[in-house]
């Protein structure tokens, strides 16, 4: 029925933001052309550069629903309706290392988030993504 999850990320500099997603996160990718319609029958068109229609392979992925209020140890909280992406590694502060050395920009250090110990990271041309490393049960890997 449903055979996979496509998120999608609007940029103010697509271009930048598939440069980072390529060249700094070394996702893998398939191009659709400079207009997202070059390949017929979704084979890709084999192309590389940034400022054509990459889409990215993400590799394991899972999808959480949180509350947008509550009343927790700090009293009452609230948010908007939104969505968020976080992408999870096996040990934070290698992955920022190793990403800073590619160009990645974070906003301050890791730090633990109750769920998780993550970071903030900032991508180019489009909203931040939060980096963690999960401490609570994942679901990327049920078949």
């Amino acid at each position: 029925m449903i055979t996979a999850i496509h998120t999608m990320v609007y940029s103010d500099d697509p271009t930048a933001t598939r440069a980072f997603f390529k060249d700094v996160l070394r996702w893998p990718f398939v191009s659709e052309g400079a207009q997202g319609d070059g390949a017929v029958g979704g084979a890709g068109t084999g192309g590389d550069d940034p400022a054509e229609w990459l889409i990215f392979g993400t590799g394991r992925s899972e999808l959480g629903v949180h509350p947008t209020s509550g009343d927790g140890d700090g009293g009452e909280w609230s948010a908007p309706k939104h969505h968020w992406i976080a992408v999870m590694c096996d040990d934070v502060d290698a992955t920022v290392a190793e990403l800073a050395g590619r160009g990645a920009e974070f906003a301050g250090a890791a730090q633990d988030m109750g769920f998780g110990r993550g970071v903030v990271m900032h991508v180019p041309g489009a909203d931040d993504m939060l980096l963690y490393r999960p401490h609570h049960a994942t679901a990327y890997d049920l078949d």
